[in-house]
């Protein structure tokens, strides 16, 4: 913590998306260790990866978007509802406009514009768009600690970080297992499965930027990434825990996340 504290906030954020994005490359590189992996498994990971996102939509980018209106004008719940229905708006007008392909599911399902993009191009891109508001969450969070408003700290960003990359791993996996199944080389398909995390990087040095340059945004950013997460968990994560008709792994997975999330932000923040 002592490193990070001797860096700027966007330096601060760039350190922690690239271990969120180098957790995703662990991930990725299963698939020099096997082609296939146990259904149940891969289930109960998503489902930990969405307890993660939930949670840290809350503890990390909620609650603090409230506390920090305290300081300002407008009634508490303000920031906190515009900035969340914002970020799920923003995710829902990408999920249209972009092409993508969500993992195990057929051509004929492809969302966004209509193109004739391979589907392995899909795929990666469906996961790497998904990442943005993952990166966008770490980066508001590193800035809005710099700034010192009550609700955000050094530690609740590094907690933040911290479960992101923890649900990065099985997102990872999640993405360089179905390239290979598409016949990729283990070397390609683990390195679109990372490619798919560098985004991360990019958006937590945008968010960090960001919120230093306009100190009144910062409960509107923090809540606009917890919507756009949500978003992410709903739409994608939660339906493919389940598709395989097994609820108890992603469920109990989804329960271990939260705790998992909750104590590193209430422990470190």
């Amino acid at each position: 913590m002592d490193f990070l504290r001797e860096l700027s906030p966007v330096l601060q954020a760039f350190v922690a998306t690239l271990f969120t994005w180098g957790v995703t490359a662990l991930g990725s590189a299963g698939v020099f260790l096997t082609k296939e992996v146990n259904r149940n498994f891969l289930d109960g990971m998503l489902g930990f990866a969405s307890g993660v996102m939930i949670s840290a939509s809350f503890w990390s980018l909620l609650l603090p978007a409230v506390e920090m209106a305290k300081e300002s004008n407008v009634s508490q719940w303000v920031p906190a509802v515009t900035g969340f229905l914002l970020g799920g708006l923003c995710l829902y007008l990408i999920d249209k406009l972009i092409p993508h392909l969500h993992i195990n599911f057929p051509d004929e399902t492809s969302e966004g514009i209509k193109t004739t993009w391979k589907r392995t191009t899909l795929l990666i891109l469906a996961v790497t768009l998904h990442n943005i508001p993952e990166g966008l969450a770490v980066g508001v969070a590193f800035g809005a600690s710099a700034l010192g408003l009550s609700g955000a700290s050094l530690g609740s960003a590094i907690s933040l970080a911290i479960g992101i990359g923890l649900q990065n791993f099985p997102e990872g996996l999640a993405v360089s297992l179905p390239l290979r199944r598409e016949g990729l080389s283990p070397i390609k398909s683990f390195w679109y499965g990372q490619l798919s995390g560098i985004v991360e990087p990019i958006a937590g040095v945008m968010g960090a930027w960001m919120v230093l340059l306009a100190k009144p945004i910062l409960p509107y950013a923090l809540a606009f990434a917890a919507g756009a997460m949500i978003y992410v968990v709903v739409e994608e994560l939660i339906p493919e825990a389940q598709r395989s008709g097994e609820t108890d792994f992603p469920t109990i997975g989804a329960i271990l996340g939260f705790a998992i999330m909750m104590l590193l932000d209430v422990a470190l923040g």
